[in-house]
């Protein structure tokens, strides 16, 4: 019954948010207190407790930061700069960023830190060489996930101990390898549907003719700080693992400190709106995850007929909660929940960490996870609400269309 309740919740969420056109995490944090109080008896501190702080902080310094970069010239200056690296082939520019993010994330680096990098600047080169964000978007989040898998990834490195605790163990680099083609299909896929032909037409000249190249003003002391303070960011979070959203704002209130008028402007920038989006729905899912509901959905559908139709269920679970929830939470969970699969040997341990690491991480896209508010916190404010809706569209597909996909092609096959 508590699943039932949990998802209704979930369900009535959505359909009252676009019903009325509300701000869907108010409508998630009234309905999380509604459903957790009357229904899950927990007090407001419990409930409020899964509020993603460290996602708000991230938020927060990142826009704020860049949103000064941009103020100040420092941003476009770097775009410049991008762009010749490409030499006019706009068509490249997506495929840099997905190699980009392959190799920060590969390297052993947080996600999120791949993505606080990343996403601000690849959304402003998207603006202004009219690239589809939704494919700059997506090209940064599946190049991420193409190297999350490596043999010293965070991905891979919970499934691999979580793994070894049951007795089992995943080849590292056939995981990498195939979860590296699997993410490179899937941006392969999205680059044809959202425009990518578009850019194949377009020919080095026309690029290179473009305003934002051939302006090539000077390089000011504020931009070269800028630059300056955007590189220890990446080198804090990249090589002292320090939280990228506190190393941001950091630098974001020295900037500030130095330069007060761009800094009122840079706070325009912030997405206070998805702030408040991402923060509603991830504290309604964390709370159903408190109260064990989808713990308890999950044990449910491991013994659900064949060892093979509850492994693709799992592999369901994984993707549908993963789109609103940590995904590294999920593997944590899921894992030890398919060991009784495992311990039958019906279930390839190989096959089966492949398609349950993929099915988790091509979600990542919907705007309800840490990438995807990035990308829309990072979008034109005119075209935000078309890209948000872009991203959930994408990632409901994925929900839908990964687990089979995945299921048949490394449990059912390999």
């Amino acid at each position: 019954m508590d699943q039932i309740i949990g998802l209704s919740g979930l369900i009535a969420i959505f359909l009252l948010a676009f019903w009325r056109n509300l701000n869907m995490g108010a409508v998630a944090l009234a309905i999380a207190y509604l459903f957790g109080v009357f229904y899950f008896d927990l007090d407001a501190k419990a409930i409020s407790d899964g509020f993603p702080g460290n996602l708000v902080i991230t938020l927060l310094g990142v826009t704020y930061i860049f949103g000064i970069g941009r103020v100040n010239g420092t941003v476009d200056q770097i775009v410049r700069t991008m762009v010749r690296s490409v030499r006019g082939r706009v068509v490249l520019i997506p495929w840099v960023f997905f190699l980009l993010g392959a190799a920060i994330s590969a390297s052993g680096a947080l996600t999120i830190a791949a993505y606080g990098i990343l996403v601000p600047i690849g959304m402003s080169l998207a603006q202004k060489h009219k690239i589809n964000p939704l494919l700059m978007g997506l090209s940064i989040i599946n190049g991420t996930n193409a190297g999350g898998f490596s043999p010293v990834a965070v991905y891979y490195t919970i499934i691999e101990g979580t793994l070894r605790q049951w007795g089992f163990a995943a080849a590292p680099i056939p995981v990498f390898i195939w979860t590296f083609i699997g993410s490179l299909v899937v941006n392969l896929i999205a680059f044809f549907i959202f425009d990518g032909l578009k850019l194949l037409k377009r020919s080095p000249t026309q690029a290179g003719n473009d305003e934002a190249i051939v302006a090539d003003p000077e390089w000011t002391r504020v931009q070269y700080m800028t630059v300056i303070v955007l590189l220890a960011v990446v080198v804090g979070a990249l090589v002292f693992d320090l939280d990228v959203g506190f190393l941001a704002m950091i630098g974001a209130v020295f900037m500030a400190a130095f330069r007060p008028d761009d800094a009122k402007a840079g706070l325009q920038q912030i997405g206070w709106g998805v702030i408040l989006l991402i923060g509603g729905i991830v504290t309604y899912v964390n709370m159903l995850d408190s109260t064990g509901t989808i713990t308890d959905l999950a044990h449910q559908v491991a013994g659900v007929g064949t060892p093979m139709v509850a492994a693709l269920l799992l592999l369901y679970i994984a993707a549908i909660v993963s789109a609103f929830a940590s995904t590294n939470a999920m593997f944590v969970v899921l894992v030890p929940l398919a060991v009784p699969l495992l311990q039958g040997g019906e279930i390839g341990v190989l096959g089966f960490t492949i398609a349950l690491g993929l099915s988790a991480v091509v979600v990542d896209t919907s705007p309800f996870s840490t990438a995807g508010a990035l990308v829309v916190a990072n979008t034109d404010e005119h075209r935000s609400d078309r890209v948000f809706k872009g991203l959930l569209w994408w990632a409901c597909a994925m929900m839908v269309l990964a687990p089979p996909a995945t299921w048949a092609a490394f449990v059912w096959l390999m």
